[in-house]
């Protein structure tokens, strides 16, 4: 029979701005692994913007209660009869992705992010914000032993998510990078940029100057407000925000066949009349283009903590209890960012 562990759990939708304590905090029986799953005894889980998708609606859990969390690490608790590929001990992550269905064309050709079937840690299958978790160990990934659990937490969606929008942003040193926002996934994309295209020059587009002087701090060639023009055109822009305004205003420092990617798995509705702001001539002519970032691969977060590893990368993080998620995440709503924001679980 299995044991009991603490959660914090969504019950259902509602605004932030109005209930700022929409999780509870629940003791509720642990996990236990089917036969292809490891149980993970979590020390730490990352806070991330999507959490506020899920709990607002915009991004709905497939169930309630729900527990929310994709950024988890910790350590291999138990394993089930056909699990192979961790030990108990190993130190371990999961990210967003959960599962897929493995046979569409998707799957097979690595795009496992796009598949139709795709479910999401924390919104279609129970999370991180808990003592324990049980995932398929396929979709389970090694800890570089350089990084503690609360570091190691942010890498598995701000990281690798950046890492993808990094990738298909298609960068080549040299080239100016725009940043719109800077945030979890934003302080870690420059921190990358900055040893992996040394020659790049990084743009940061903020609303506080409290976010911009931290980009300075990692070696921004130039910041400022969303509606400033930047110096010097850009060959990229990669935005992070949750609001459609800070695309629109930035689009016109973007370069003749420059891309700008969106790394966000919903903006927010409220400013959406936003969009008709955009000048097909001024802002998207001269073949420039928009790019979208659905969810990670498995791969993309083996990369990036392959490349967090070796660089080293590691992220500036705030850490909060469990029962303290509702802060956490209150904190992200109203933008009182520096670097990430993660759970301190477990040991």
């Amino acid at each position: 029979m299995a044991g009991k562990m603490k959660a914090m759990i969504l019950e259902r939708i509602c605004d932030m701005a109005v209930d700022k304590a929409p999780l509870k905090s629940v003791e509720i029986p642990m996990p236990v692994p089917a036969e292809n799953e490891i149980l993970i005894k979590i020390a730490a889980c990352g806070v991330c913007h999507t959490e506020l998708d899920e709990i607002e609606g915009r991004c709905s859990p497939s169930f309630f209660p729900v527990i929310p969390g994709h950024q988890v690490a910790g350590r291999v608790e138990a394993k089930g009869k056909k699990a192979e590929k961790f030990s108990a001990g190993d130190s371990v992550a999961a990210g967003w992705i959960f599962s897929c269905c493995g046979k569409c064309r998707f799957c097979l050709n690595g795009t496992e992010n796009l598949c139709p079937d795709f479910k999401a840690t924390g919104r279609d299958a129970d999370g991180g914000y808990a003592e324990y978790m049980a995932i398929n160990e396929n979709f389970a990934y090694h800890v570089p032993k350089i990084f503690s659990y609360a570091e190691a937490a942010p890498l598995l969606c701000a990281g690798a998510v950046g890492w993808r929008s990094m990738k298909l942003a298609g960068i080549d040193d040299g080239q100016n990078i725009g940043l719109a926002g800077f945030g979890a996934s934003g302080h870690l994309v420059i921190k990358v940029i900055r040893k992996k295209y040394p020659g790049s020059k990084v743009f940061v587009f903020s609303r506080t100057e409290e976010e911009r002087n931290f980009a300075k701090q990692l070696g921004a060639f130039w910041t400022g407000n969303f509606e400033q023009e930047t110096p010097q055109e850009l060959n990229c822009i990669i935005d992070t925000t949750p609001v459609w305004a800070p695309v629109v205003s930035t689009l016109k420092n973007l370069e003749s066949g420059g891309r700008f990617v969106i790394n966000a798995i919903r903006k927010e509705s409220s400013d959406i009349n936003e969009l008709a702001k955009i000048s097909y001539q001024q802002d998207l002519w001269m073949e420039k283009e928009i790019k979208s970032v659905a969810n990670i691969t498995p791969k993309d977060i083996e990369e990036f903590l392959e490349l967090a590893a070796e660089i080293p990368i590691k992220p500036e993080i705030e850490e909060f209890t469990l029962e303290e998620a509702n802060n956490a995440l209150l904190e992200i709503k109203f933008r009182k960012i520096r670097g990430a924001k993660v759970l301190k679980i477990g040991h």
